[in-house]
């Protein structure tokens, strides 16, 4: 399988402004208090580094990577950590932030284990939504965009780790 055509569907100034919209949502929350941003690997690399330069509470970073796709285009819906986090999260502020949400399997297994390292509060941000993909309710606390359900690619999203480069957001269309 190889994506035939990618097709534009938000575009990188579109993708900026509404980063800094976040960025200033996030800040209010927070103010002077510091809130650990958990970037989950690979996909939400891109906008964690783009939302964290927005933040203007003191931001610490963490790295987890999370697995429910493999090397296909939907969740095959066994979640693993394959990297957890390097320090503890006990009384702190913390904010998870994913590329997208489709099923909700990954972020309710992710965020069931880190309420369980006792965080002072825990939220969730994500790029992009698609809720109609939904099997497992997820509180999702800041969303950039809602999306219809189509497979989506760039701004960190891949296929076969591949057009995460790509600066906006596109529909891709896949050839068998």
């Amino acid at each position: 399988m190889k994506i035939k055509e990618i097709k534009v569907h938000i575009t990188e100034e579109e993708v900026e402004n509404r980063i800094k919209e976040l960025g200033a949502e996030i800040s209010a929350l927070y103010k002077e208090e510091a809130v650990c941003l958990i970037c989950i690997l690979k996909g939400s690399v891109f906008f964690t580094c783009e939302l964290a330069k927005r933040i203007t509470s003191p931001v610490e970073i963490e790295f987890m990577s999370v697995s429910s796709y493999g090397a296909g285009t939907s969740s095959s819906g066994v979640v693993r950590i394959v990297q957890d986090l390097q320090s503890s999260i006990e009384g702190k502020h913390v904010l998870v932030i994913e590329d997208i949400i489709d099923s909700g399997r990954t972020l309710n297994y992710l965020l069931e284990n880190l309420k369980t390292r006792n965080p002072k509060s825990l939220r969730l941000c994500t790029l992009l939504d698609k809720p109609d993909r939904r099997v497992v309710e997820v509180n999702v606390d800041y969303v950039g965009f809602v999306i219809p359900d189509q497979f989506v690619v760039g701004y960190g999203l891949d296929y076969n780790q591949q057009y995460r480069n790509l600066p906006y957001i596109g529909f891709a269309e896949i050839e068998e």
